[in-house]
C-alpha cells in the first residue's frame, strides 16, 4: 500500500469522526453508507426474508448497529464477526438540564465512562445528541438528532493565582460540583431548567409541549488534523472507538464475496460496562445471528454448530508507547504508532485472545500484508478490557482482541499514527473473507 492510499483512508476516518459527535450520529452516518451500497435495513419487530450473498443491517435504539452480508453457502456457513463500540467516554447532561449560579446558566453534567476530565477544561465544546419529541406516530414520539456545530459551552479553569498547586498536584475535579458547563447568562424570569428547556426547543424548532426528553453530551469542536514533521500523526476526538467503527464498516463494504457470513456488530455502552439493551452484554448480536441462520436452516442445533466454526474479532484501540513515560509499559510488549496493527493479550482474559487466536491473527495479517505488533499490559498495572470477553462469554465464540496504538486514550482529544488506519482496514477485510 502506498503512503498516499494510506493517508486517504485516514482522511476518511477524520471526516467520519468530525461528523459523528455522538453514538446516534455515528449510527445515522453508517446507516447512510450502508443504504448507499444497497444494504437493506431490517427491523427487529418484523419478519426477515434473507437471501445468500446479500447485504442487510439492523439498528437498535439508534445507537447500536449490526450489518451483515450473508454467505454464498448458508447451510454450512460460519460467521466472521468484527465487534466494536460506538460510544466514547466524556460528560453527559443530566435530565434536569440546567441550574443557576450567580446569574449564570450552567448545564448539570455527570461523568460517562472514564474520561480524563482535565482535558475537557478550557476547550471549545459543542453540544450534540438526540431529542425525543411527541408526534402522531404509533409510538407517540420520535427522535431528532441535534448538533450545535459551534462552540456552545465551556468548563473554565481557575486562574493559577487561585490554585497555586495545580502544576505540582495536577488538576483535581470534584465530579458533582466542578463539571457543570457554562452555557450563558440567565436573564429570563424563569427557573434555570425552564430557561434551558425553552432555549433547547427554540434551537431545535420543537414546541415546548412536545419535548419529552433528551440525551445530550458536550464534545470538542476542533476538527481532526494531521500533525508532525511529515504529517505522520493525527489528532481528533473519539478515536476510541470510532476508528474501529470506521474500519469495520469500510471493511464490510469492500470485502469480497465469501462462503462465510460477514458481520460487523457495533454496540453502545461499552465504556460503562456493556450491560444494557444496546450493549454487547445484551441479546442484540445473539438475536441477529439466530435469525440469520433460521432464515436458511431450521435445525435446532444450527446456531451451536455454526458458532463452533466461527470467529469474532473485538476491535478497540490500544495503548501506544509514550516516549516520556516508558516505565509504564512492558518493554518486550509495547506498541509504536505507524508500525502495525496490535494484537492484545492478557492471561486473565481482560482481552479474549489465546494462542489459537494469536495464530489466526498472524495468518490473516500475512494474507493482508499487514505489519503487526503484540501488546501485553504491565503485570503490576490494572488492565482495561473490551467487548471481546463479553461476547466470547455470551455467545460461546472464539474471540481475539485487536486494535490500533494511540496516545491519550479517553482524552477530549486523542492521537495516533496516520498510517495505522489502513492497516486496520486491510486486516479486517481479509478476516471477513477467510477463503480468499
Amino acid at each position: 500500500m502506498t503512503a498516499s492510499n494510506s493517508l486517504a483512508t485516514t482522511r476518511q476516518l477524520i471526516e467520519f469522526i468530525d461528523a459523528s459527535p455522538t453514538p446516534w450520529h455515528a449510527v445515522a452516518r453508517m446507516r447512510q453508507h450502508l443504504t448507499a451500497q444497497n444494504y437493506t435495513e431490517l427491523y427487529e419487530a418484523q419478519s426477515w426474508q434473507l437471501h445468500p450473498n446479500t447485504g442487510y443491517f439492523v439498528v437498535r435504539e439508534e445507537a447500536s448497529l449490526i450489518a451483515f452480508c450473508t454467505g454464498g453457502e448458508m447451510t454450512n456457513t460460519q460467521f466472521r464477526i468484527i465487534g466494536a463500540h460506538t460510544d466514547s467516554p466524556g460528560l453527559r447532561v443530566k435530565t434536569s438540564g440546567a441550574q443557576e449560579n450567580g446569574g449564570y446558566l450552567r448545564l448539570n453534567c455527570e461523568v460517562y465512562g472514564g474520561p480524563i476530565l482535565a482535558t475537557f477544561t478550557d476547550r471549545d465544546l459543542a453540544l450534540a445528541g438526540r431529542i425525543l419529541v411527541r408526534d402522531g406516530s404509533a409510538q407517540g414520539f420520535s427522535s431528532k438528532l441535534y448538533d450545535s456545530k459551534k462552540a456552545l459551552v465551556r468548563l473554565p479553569n481557575l486562574p493559577i493565582h487561585l490554585n497555586r498547586s495545580v502544576n505540582d498536584d495536577g488538576l483535581r475535579m470534584q465530579k458533582h460540583k466542578d463539571l457543570n458547563l457554562l452555557l450563558g447568562s440567565l436573564h429570563e424570569p424563569l427557573s434555570a431548567n425552564d430557561s434551558f428547556n425553552q432555549w433547547l426547543c427554540e434551537t431545535t424548532a420543537v414546541k415546548r409541549k412536545n419535548l419529552l426528553g433528551f440525551e445530550l453530551l458536550p464534545y470538542d469542536i476542533q476538527p481532526g488534523a494531521f500533525f508532525g514533521a511529515h504529517d505522520e500523526f493525527i489528532a481528533v476526538r473519539q478515536l476510541d472507538n470510532l476508528a474501529s467503527c470506521h474500519a469495520a464498516i469500510a471493511a464490510l463494504l469492500s470485502a469480497t464475496d465469501s462462503t462465510a457470513t460477514q458481520v460487523i456488530a457495533l454496540f453502545d455502552h461499552e465504556e460503562v460496562g456493556s450491560a444494557s439493551y444496546t450493549g454487547a452484554g445484551g441479546s442484540f448480536l445473539q438475536d441477529v445471528l439466530q435469525r440469520i441462520l433460521y432464515a436458511f436452516n431450521d435445525e435446532q442445533d444450527a446456531l451451536a454448530k455454526t458458532m463452533a466454526r466461527s470467529w469474532l474479532a473485538s476491535a478497540d484501540m490500544a495503548h501506544a508507547w509514550h516516549p516520556s513515560h516508558s516505565d509504564c509499559y512492558d518493554g518486550l510488549h509495547h506498541l509504536k504508532v505507524n508500525q502495525g496493527l496490535a494484537l492484545k493479550i492478557n492471561s486473565s482474559q481482560r482481552y479474549a485472545t489465546n494462542a489459537i487466536g494469536e495464530a489466526l491473527f498472524m495468518q490473516v495479517a500475512e494474507k493482508a500484508n499487514v505489519p503487526v505488533q503484540k501488546y501485553v499490559h504491565r503485570a503490576d498495572l490494572s488492565c482495561g478490557s473490551t467487548i471481546g470477553p463479553v461476547c466470547a462469554t455470551r455467545l460461546g465464540i472464539r474471540t481475539l482482541d485487536i486494535g490500533v496504538p494511540m496516545w491519550a486514550m479517553h482524552s477530549a482529544r486523542e492521537s495516533c499514527g496516520a498510517h495505522d488506519q489502513a492497516y486496520y482496514l486491510n486486516w479486517m477485510r481479509a478476516f471477513l473473507s477467510p477463503e480468499q
